[in-house]
């Protein structure tokens, strides 16, 4: 009688230590992996770190195909990826949250310390142009995405991206144009760019346009944009909650922002920006006013205008309508001290303890 009461009390431990163990694994976070590596990968592989992939397309393709819900992480090496195709993500049969997201990240980031700039994945697009023709069929200009994103909840962390080497205008009134990152879809949400360094250069490798975002709670933070035309455009769907802070705009021969679908409440606060062609642009109406914090614009030709699209920036609008006071330091004329040295750490951002380091812009979240 004593043993079958042992064996009963057994059984019943038995049992709660099972139905504990359930409870446990179903509120451990579910994160699935993939490894990119351009060097040493293959696109048949299996997609872990011992097994990684080759190219951003197949890893978009897989993520795809992917059937669940969780945070998947995208981690790529350093090395060159070059985008023959768009990587397209577009996963519709799993489920993210602003917890569980997208992720798609070096593999050392910025503030680790062993992270240099050589540590950067380099994304560049090498695909042919998607013609556009008037009615008489003239080719009137051209584009391609390269990471085109079509989900909500996604964050990209620490790339080196760059446009595409092609000549933007090849004849009057024709453009083409690369977008590196595109966020176009229906009733998108939270989409963070961060710690990327957007790279170009208008005669040999065009960066047409950095960010080109459809959706609410954009947040664009601690990127560099140097030599790009135009770092971030909010186009076609209303955006609220939208925040553009910590960055570093160097150089932009087009527009630093456009606001074309923005909200009033866009927080634009702790940015750097030195040799711009023009600082804003409004949509074409100007019905709406931002705030500009804590920031600094050194050297620039036009402060804000209205209107405007690929071929051009629109037409002055009426300088009310960027409200600032006195955090926002700005001087018509003049230039920031860049460190160019390639191995230094602070390559393509401001030297240390120069103008402007004060605001803590540029890659590193932690200010040194």
């Amino acid at each position: 009688m004593k043993t079958n009461k042992t064996i009963w009390l057994v059984i019943v431990l038995l049992a709660c230590l099972n139905v504990f163990s359930q409870t446990n694994n179903s509120n451990k976070e579910t994160i699935t992996s993939l490894f990119v590596n351009p060097n040493l990968g293959k696109d048949d592989a299996e997609g872990t770190k011992e097994k990684p992939l080759k190219s951003l397309p197949e890893a978009a393709k897989r993520v795809n195909k992917m059937v669940g819900s969780g945070s998947i992480v995208l981690c790529l090496s350093a090395g060159t990826y070059g985008l023959s195709e768009t990587a397209s993500f577009n996963p519709v049969e799993w489920e993210f949250s602003k917890k569980d997201r997208l992720i798609i990240r070096a593999e050392i980031l910025p503030d680790s310390t062993i992270w240099n700039p050589s540590k950067m994945p380099i994304i560049v697009s090498t695909m042919p142009f998607t013609l556009e023709t008037n009615e008489k069929k003239e080719v009137t200009g051209g584009s391609n995405y390269g990471i085109l994103i079509e989900t909500s909840h996604v964050t990209i962390q620490g790339l080196r991206i760059l446009g595409e080497p092609v000549h933007e205008k090849p004849s009057e009134g024709v453009l083409v144009r690369n977008y590196p990152i595109v966020w176009d879809g229906k009733n998108l949400s939270d989409l963070r760019i961060t710690q990327c360094l957007f790279l170009g250069n208008k005669f040999a490798l065009p960066n047409h346009l950095g960010i080109l975002a459809s959706g609410k709670e954009l947040e664009v933070d601690h990127c560099v944009f140097y030599g790009v035309k135009d770092a971030v455009v909010m186009w076609n769907t209303l955006a609220d909650q939208c925040t553009m802070h910590h960055n570093l705009i160097l150089n932009s021969y087009g527009a630093v922002v456009w606001t074309w679908s923005t909200m009033e409440d866009f927080k634009f606060y702790n940015n750097v920006i030195s040799g711009a062609n023009v600082l804003w642009v409004l949509e074409k109406e100007a019905k709406n006013a931002y705030t500009i914090q804590n920031s600094m614009l050194v050297g620039y030709n036009q402060l804000v205008n209205k209107g405007g699209g690929p071929q051009d920036f629109g037409i002055p609008a009426d300088p009310k309508k960027l409200k600032y006071n006195s955090d926002f330091k700005i001087k018509k004329v003049g230039s920031l001290s860049v460190e160019e040295e390639q191995t230094s750490r602070y390559y393509l951002q401001l030297k240390p303890g120069t103008l402007g380091t004060s605001y803590g812009s540029g890659l590193f979240y932690k200010v040194n």
